[in-house]
């Protein structure tokens, strides 16, 4: 489990932490990079088409962006042996590559080579305003619809995510974006972040999600399609064979197999009750 005091740590860890060496030298500790097990030409050839000139994001999400964010996030990538490491980060991809998704059932090179294709929602149907929680109070004239590669919504996520990663959340939610840096945080922070009574997506993929009482009864079981349920599970969960769930196993089954991974067992969840 990820705790808030951790991701603090983590993200402290990101910004530098100066600290002096034998030698009495100010000197800089920098993360553990994750690109040893994802290259740029990994990358690339993950998100096929997301510079495309189709795609409204072209050009946003880099890999260097990419790794800088999952610096911010050390346990990202680097728990556990090296096949759940590259799990992770195929199921993060996965994830993120369904909510950003341009492809169609015909795509050049299938539909699961289009991830990436978007940044921000279209003709989003609310500002995603929730006026009841007053503890992240929505800033007037603003919106708080889909952004970033995880789709960040809602004042009671943008608030958070951007105490945590370095931006104000409420009265500039729309750096997520137009600021690929901050865009990939958000989504590894939302990642990595237990909001209870949801686990974090991250103890899920690396074998640290402990059930309780209540998901054992509602057959919460570990497993990418548990990651679907964190995302995503109010509206997708529950569902024989739903359209969206598919997606997403989609991009992930193509994705491990770039990695040279198994995907593990529950992909989805359709026995499972939301959260």
């Amino acid at each position: 489990m990820e705790s808030s005091s951790l991701i603090s740590f983590s993200l402290l860890f990101c910004f530098s932490i100066l600290f002096f060496g034998s030698n009495g030298v100010e000197a800089r500790r920098a993360p553990p990079s994750i690109s040893y097990l994802i290259s740029e030409n990994l990358f690339n050839s993950i998100f096929l088409h997301k510079d495309d000139n189709a795609c409204p994001a072209r050009n946003f999400y880099n890999y260097t962006s990419f790794i800088q964010a999952a610096k911010c996030f050390p346990s990202f990538g680097n728990t556990g042996d090296i096949a759940t490491r590259k799990r992770e980060i195929a199921a993060f991809l996965a994830q993120i590559s369904h909510e950003t998704t341009g492809g169609w059932a015909t795509a050049p090179d299938g539909p699961y080579a289009w991830g990436l294709c978007f940044k921000e929602e279209i003709n989003p149907q609310s500002n995603y305003c929730d006026s009841t929680n007053t503890q992240w109070p929505c800033y007037p004239g603003k919106s708080y619809h889909g952004r970033g590669p995880i789709q960040l919504s809602w004042n009671y996520n943008y608030g958070p995510a951007g105490k945590a990663v370095g931006f104000d959340g409420l009265r500039n939610p729309e750096i997520v974006a137009n600021n690929s840096l901050i865009a990939f945080k958000t989504g590894l922070w939302f990642w990595m972040t237990e909001q209870s009574p949801k686990p974090s997506c991250h103890d899920v993929m690396v074998g640290k999600y402990v059930p309780t009482e209540a998901d054992l009864a509602a057959n919460r079981t570990a497993g990418y399609g548990l990651v679907t349920n964190i995302i995503n599970g109010g509206l997708e969960c529950g569902i024989p064979n739903d359209a969206r769930v598919n997606d997403r196993i989609g991009f992930f089954q193509r994705y491990a197999q770039l990695f040279k991974v198994d995907t593990g067992p529950n992909l989805d969840c359709a026995n499972q009750k939301p959260f």
